[in-house]
């Protein structure tokens, strides 16, 4: 027997015809020692007892058969466990009801009851028998954010919340208990409602927040005190973010990283920053575009150690993105020695550095018990049109060579290892653009590479991986674009 299928509705159609109001009003209500109850005794009861139970409820329990999960909460947990058969009289003045049982006709009963009575009651997986339903919780208390699809799709629901999961760090919480310690105290400093809200938004996207967020909890209050204190101040220091973007893809960003470019104001950029990595960053940011390539450079390093250091200065948050990882040849280091010689606060995000990006989405291990049990990275960038390496310990077997901004000079590459006494047919292979949709990867030896690349339209940036673990690339390639 063909199944039937049921109607196709278009997507324009079913948005004409939605409702404008709410199935379900979001409230948030105290159930600190509130007499709550639970019929069932299985494994989804258990996880909403779970809940209750962090929220401070006294809980009741009803239900014939207890399940492993409820028994290991009773051991710990403060519950009233009645185990029998749920009955009319049992309901009493809980101010809360909750039915997880598998037997329909008793959950039907539970919640009439408790709607004839004006009790909140929550049948489990059946919003029709719910006058309450539970959301998709994120718990940063006391800062607390619920999330539900009203029942439609608690799938979808749950994915919603993993996203603002990744984004809120779980030390927020603390950041909300040190504003509720100083309330009182900046509403006296600061009378005006309008620069009431400036300050404390600065303290929630600034320095203050990040101490919290990196467990310095002393010297952030220590900070929020001091900006109580200089309020009237004209001076306002700003941060920098000196932010590993890595290899390409802006998938491969961290959670701390997306953060920082979404609060920035201002975004200093290379020409290793994807477009789609910048779309990530916070819309109305200024953003400043300070990148390097060979014989063309828009601002010398100098001047670019100079440009964050003013911008701080003048009280901006700068999101300093650079390609791969800052301290892996992007030349990290510099910029924040200038910052810390002018006493300008910032901080260092890793990135994903393209060794470690590219080698992976070409299935090129870097180290591999049969083939190599070392790696060295070293930068190809030609200085008075050569290449000056320590060639002879990049000519040692065993080992995988990473070469950074070496298209210039890979013939001369090539040709020093094996003037150094590597073999002619050691693989190598040049990776374009790694981790993108544009990844490209070419594979030859140390004598035919060059010819390869020469006849190939390549587009910076790009990487080399000399050594014989790109003998598994052929076998180990997993990420194809199209």
């Amino acid at each position: 027997m063909t199944r039937k299928r049921p109607p196709i509705i278009p997507l324009s159609q079913l948005s004409e015809n939605a409702r404008t109001e709410m199935d379900y009003f979001p409230l948030f209500i105290n159930l600190k020692d509130q007499p709550c109850l639970v019929v069932g005794g299985g494994e989804v009861a258990a996880r909403k007892i779970e809940l209750l139970s962090r929220a401070g409820a006294r809980i009741t329990v009803i239900a014939e058969e207890i399940g492993d999960s409820l028994a290991a909460l009773a051991a710990k947990s403060p519950l009233n466990v009645l185990k029998k058969r749920f009955e009319a009289e049992d309901l009493g003045d809980f101010r809360l009801v909750v039915s997880a049982t598998d037997d329909g006709e008793t959950n039907r009963w539970v919640s009439g009851l408790a709607q004839e009575r004006n009790i909140p009651v929550n049948v489990v997986d059946n919003p029709a028998l719910c006058s309450f339903i539970f959301p998709a919780i994120i718990d940063r208390s006391p800062v607390v954010a619920a999330i539900s699809s009203g029942g439609a799709s608690p799938v979808l629901a749950r994915l919603l919340r993993a996203k603002i999961e990744s984004v809120v760090p779980p030390s927020y919480g603390r950041l909300a208990q040190l504003a509720e310690k100083y309330r009182n105290q900046v509403k006296q400093v600061i009378r005006q409602p309008a620069q009431r809200r400036i300050f404390w938004e600065n303290q929630f996207q600034g320095r203050t927040a990040e101490l919290v967020y990196t467990g310095k909890d002393e010297e952030a209050e220590r900070h929020l005190v001091e900006s109580m204190e200089r309020i009237d101040s004209d001076r306002t220091v700003g941060e920098v973010y000196l932010i590993g973007a890595g290899p390409g893809a802006p998938d491969l960003l961290t959670f701390r990283a997306l953060r920082l470019m979404q609060q920035a104001e201002v975004i200093v950029y290379d020409r290793l920053v994807t477009p789609e990595i910048l779309d990530l960053a916070r819309r109305d940011a200024e953003r400043i575009y300070v990148g390097k390539q060979r014989d063309d450079h828009v601002l010398p390093q100098e001047s670019i150690n100079e440009l964050l250091a003013d911008l701080a200065k003048a009280g901006k948050r700068v999101a300093r993105l650079k390609g791969g990882d800052p301290f892996i040849f992007g030349r990290g280091g510099e910029e924040i020695e200038t910052l810390m010689q002018q006493g300008i606060p910032f901080q260092v995000v890793p990135g994903i550095t393209a060794a470690s990006g590219c080698a992976t989405y070409a299935g090129i291990p870097l180290t591999h018990r049969d083939h190599a049990q070392s790696c060295t990275f070293v930068t190809g960038h030609l200085k008075d049109g050569t290449v000056n390496l320590n060639w002879t310990q990049l000519a040692a077997p065993n080992q995988t060579v990473v070469i950074y901004m070496g298209l210039v000079g890979l013939e001369q590459i090539c040709s020093a290892l094996i003037a150094h006494g590597s073999p002619k047919d050691l693989p190598v292979a040049l990776i374009q653009q790694g981790t993108t949709d544009h990844q490209k990867v070419i594979t030859g030896t140390l004598e035919t590479l060059p010819a390869q690349v020469a006849h190939e339209r390549i587009k910076a940036p790009t990487l080399i991986i000399i050594g014989t673990v790109v003998n598994l690339h052929s076998k180990l390639e997993w990420f194809k674009t199209t």
